[in-house]
C-alpha cells in the first residue's frame, strides 16, 4: 500500500494495493517479522568462523570443505536478492513472504540437526539463499507501507538487524565454541526462524504481484546466480587450501566478470530488472561506492582480526573484546534513527569510513598486543560499519522513486555482498603469504583494509562535492505518497563539467 495513493507502479505496472490494519495495531509485528527474519543467518555468517572446527568434528567435514560451504551460502545470499526481485514483480507476494520464511526454518533445522556433512552443507546454503529472499520481500514494504514518521524507527531497526546481528556474530560464536559445541546456537537460530515464519502468517495480507506484464529478465538471473556462485566458490577453495592454483582462480575471476558484466548489461538494457542507469547520478552512485568500501573493508578486518585471535587468545576472551563493535552498531544506529529526517545522513555515511580507517590502524598496532585496544578497535570497526553502509543505501534508496526500492536493494545488496563477503577470503589468503609469519601476513593484510576505506572516504568526498554544493533535507512525504525522488540528485561530476550542481 502506497499511504495517500492507491496505486502503486512499478517497472511500467500499475496494481491497486490492497488495505492494510491501522498502523498502530500493525508495525510492531511487521518491525518483529523483519527482525526475526534477518537476524538468525546475518549473525551466523560471523559467527560461523570460530565454530568451523567444532563443526568439523561433529560432522565429519574437511577445514576445506566447511570454507568452501561458507563462501557457496554466501553466494545464496548474493544471488537470491536478484531472484527475489524478479519473482515480486509476477507473483503475490506476501505469499513468497510465507514461502520464503517457510524456506528459512526448513533450512535452519536441516543445518542444526544434521546427522552428516551432507545435510548440514545444504542447510547452511539455504539459509544464506532463504535469507536474501526475505531481504527483499520483507524489509522494503516497512519502509514504503507506514508512514513517514515511522521511518527513522525503521532506519535503526534495520541498521541493527544487517549490522547489529553481524557485529554480535563474533561474540556469540566464540562462546558458543569455548563450550565445544555449535548446535545449540544453530537450533537457537530455528528457533527465531519460526518466530519470523508465525509473524508472517499471523499479519497476512494477500497482496498482488508489483508488474505481473513485465518481461522477466532471464539474463540478468542467470547471470548473477552463476557469476555469484563460480565467484565463492573460487574464493572458499582459494581460502581453504592457501594455494592460487587453477580450481580457486579460473571460477574466482570468471565469476566476478560475470556480475561485472551482469550490471553493464542492466544499465544498457531499455527494461532492466535492476535500475542501474537510473541510479548513474550522484548521490545513489555515492551511497553505493560508501556501502562497497566499507562493506570490502570492514568484513575482512573483522574476518582476519579474527583468524589472529583464535591462534592468541582464548575462545571466551574473544567474544568479549568482540562485544564493543556490538555496542558502537547500537550507538549508531540511535544516532541514526535521530537524524534520519535531516541534511546529515550523507555526512554520516562519509564520515563512518574515517571509523574503520581507525580501526584498521588500531588493529596493526595492538594485534598481538593487550586486549584493550583490540577491543577499542573492534568497538570503532562497529561504529564505522553501521555509520558508513546503511545510510549509503537510504542514500540510494532516496534518489529514486520509491515504487523502484525492491529493485534498488536488490542491486545494492548484490553488490554489497559480492564486496563483503568475496573480498575477505581473498584478503585471508594472502594473510597467509604475505611476509614472514602469519602475524605479518595479517598486518599487512589490514594495511589493504585500511587501503580500502582510504578510497572509500577520499572517493565519496570527491563524488559528492562534484554534484552538491550544499546538503538537502529529504522530503520524505513527497518520496512516499508522490511517488518523486526524496531529493534531487545531479548527474555525475556535473560541477566539475561546468554546471551549478544542488
Amino acid at each position: 500500500m502506497a499511504i495517500g495513493d492507491d496505486s502503486v507502479v512499478a517497472g511500467g505496472g500499475t496494481h491497486t494495493a490492497v488495505p492494510k490494519v491501522p498502523v498502530s495495531e500493525q508495525y510492531p509485528a511487521d518491525a518483529g517479522l523483519v527482525i526475526c527474519s534477518l537476524i538468525p543467518y546475518l549473525a551466523l555468517t560471523a559467527a560461523v568462523f570460530p565454530l568451523l572446527h567444532n563443526i568439523s568434528r561433529s560432522t565429519g567435514l574437511s577445514m576445506m570443505t566447511l570454507e568452501v560451504t561458507v563462501s557457496v551460502s554466501a553466494a545464496g545470499y548474493t544471488m537470491g536478492t536478484v531472484l527475489a526481485a524478479q519473482l515480486a514483480m509476477h507473483l503475490p507476494r506476501r505469499r513468497l513472504l510465507v514461502v520464503y520464511e517457510l524456506l528459512l526454518v526448513i533450512a535452519s533445522i536441516l543445518a542444526a540437526w544434521a546427522p552428516n556433512g551432507q545435510v548440514f552443507i545444504a542447510g547452511f546454503i539455504l539459509q544464506g539463499l532463504a535469507t536474501s529472499l526475505l531481504l527483499i520481500a520483507a524489509v522494503p514494504p516497512l519502509i514504503t507501507q507506514w508512514p513517514p514518521a515511522k521511518m527513522p524507527i525503521t532506519a535503526g531497526i534495520m541498521n541493527l538487524c544487517i549490522f547489529g546481528a553481524v557485529a554480535i556474530g563474533p561474540t556469540i560464536g566464540a562462546i558458543q565454541s569455548a563450550s565445544g559445541g555449535w548446535r545449540p546456537l544453530f537450533w537457537g537460530v530455528a528457533g527465531v526462524a519460526g518466530v519470523a515464519l508465525l509473524l508472517s502468517l499471523l499479519t497476512f495480507e494477500d497482496e498482488p504481484p508489483v508488474a505481473p506484464e513485465a518481461p522477466w529478465d532471464f539474463v540478468a538471473v542467470a547471470m548473477a546466480i552463476i557469476g555469484s556462485a563460480a565467484a565463492f566458490y573460487g574464493a572458499g577453495r582459494l581460502e581453504g587450501t592457501h594455494a592460487a592454483d587453477l580450481s580457486s582462480i579460473v571460477p574466482l575471476v570468471c565469476g566476478a566478470a560475470l556480475i561485472v558484466a551482469l550490471v553493464v548489461y542492466e544499465y544498457r538494457s531499455g527494461n532492466p530488472l535492476m535500475p542501474v542507469k537510473a541510479a548513474a547520478t550522484t548521490a545513489p552512485v555515492t551511497g553505493i561506492y560508501l556501502a562497497l568500501a566499507a562493506s570490502a573493508s570492514s568484513f575482512s578486518i573483522m574476518y582476519l582480526a579474527l583468524g589472529s585471535m583464535h591462534v592468541t587468545t582464548s575462545a571466551t576472551n574473544t567474544g568479549l573484546l568482540f562485544l564493543p563493535e556490538f555496542a558502537g552498531a547500537i550507538l549508531i544506529a540511535a544516532l541514526f534513527g535521530t537524524i534520519f529526517k535531516t541534511r546529515f545522513v550523507p555526512v554520516l555515511a562519509i564520515c563512518g569510513t574515517l571509523a574503520i580507517i581507525g580501526a584498521a590502524a588500531l588493529l596493526i598496532a595492538v594485534l598481538n598486543g593487550g586486549g584493550a585496544g583490540i577491543a577499542a578497535g573492534t568497538g570503532l570497526l562497529g561504529l564505522g560499519v553501521a555509520a558508513t553502509v546503511s545510510p549509503g543505501l537510504f542514500m540510494a534508496g532516496f534518489s529514486l522513486r520509491s515504487a523502484l526500492l525492491q529493485r534498488v536493494f536488490a542491486m545494492i545488496e548484490l553488490l554489497r555482498a559480492v564486496t563483503a563477503f568475496l573480498v575477505a577470503p581473498v584478503l585471508v589468503y594472502l594473510a597467509s603469504v604475505l611476509g614472514s609469519t602469519r602475524a605479518g601476513g595479517t598486518r599487512w593484510a589490514l594495511w589493504i583494509c585500511l587501503g580500502i576505506a582510504a578510497i572509500g572516504f577520499i572517493g565519496a568526498l570527491a563524488l559528492f562535492r562534484a554534484g552538491y554544493r550544499h546538503l538537502q533535507v529529504p522530503n520524505l512525504k513527497r518520496w512516499q505518497e508522490d511517488g518523486e525522488t526524496a531529493w534531487n540528485s545531479p548527474p555525475l561530476l556535473e560541477r566539475l563539467r561546468g554546471g551549478e550542481g544542488v
